[in-house]
């Protein structure tokens, strides 16, 4: 029997499969800038990270202020991007079917994101009412707000739950709030998890598993 009365899941990359697509519509946005970069950058830089934190890398790496609009802009294309080839992470529903405990999501992404993503891949069901945005707090990761407002608001201690996450960001927001964290490794090609979360996996059928 697990030792965790909880499941705090983040959303993109672990729930569903957007982070590729997302990641590379901000690349090709930052280069139109002359950013010249590609999704390999992408994902070592920009992956886990909130709007704000992502737009002042790209004006750095440009040495160019960017459009007010630019996340307008970026939203508007994801979300039509996400409507055309958005799924969910290989094996996630049969652990979502397979849990006998509560869980939640809890996301950096504002919560129309979590939503529609979630909407598009079939697992919106699995989370009505148990959605937690960073956007709603105003508090992003690494900062551990939004795991400790999901544990509370679910009736659980940080200690009773485990969080999933797949960026490192995740991994340090977990950690920073007391929780134990399982690290999701499918698309970590830099290795940043191992040895900094509390265990890693490589696919969710590992997942069932270890808990």
């Amino acid at each position: 029997m697990s030792k965790y009365k909880c499941i705090i899941f983040d959303c993109d990359g672990v729930l569903v499969d957007s982070e590729p697509i997302s990641i590379q519509i901000l690349v090709d946005m930052a280069n139109t800038y002359g950013a010249n970069i590609d999704l390999a950058y992408g994902m070592k830089h920009f992956k886990g990270s909130f709007m704000n934190a992502c737009i002042e890398k790209i004006s750095k790496l440009t040495k160019k202020p960017l459009q007010d609009t630019f996340e307008d802009d970026y939203r508007k294309q994801s979300f039509e991007a996400f409507k055309k080839s958005m799924k969910p992470v290989d094996g996630i529903k049969n652990v979502l079917i397979n849990l006998n405990i509560p869980f939640c999501v809890a996301s950096s992404g504002p919560e129309d994101k979590i939503k529609l993503n979630l909407q598009l891949s079939g697992l919106l069901p699995y989370f009505e009412n148990k959605i937690f945005s960073c956007y709603a707090i105003q508090k992003w990761k690494p900062d551990p707000a939004v795991f400790l407002w999901a544990a509370e608001t679910m009736g659980f201690k940080p200690e009773e739950c485990l969080v999933i996450e797949d960026s490192l960001s995740g991994v340090k927001a977990a950690n920073a709030g007391g929780f134990d964290v399982f690290g999701f490794t499918a698309h970590d090609y830099n290795n940043e998890l191992e040895g900094e979360a509390t265990r890693i996996f490589n696919n969710m059928d590992a997942l069932l598993k270890l808990l």
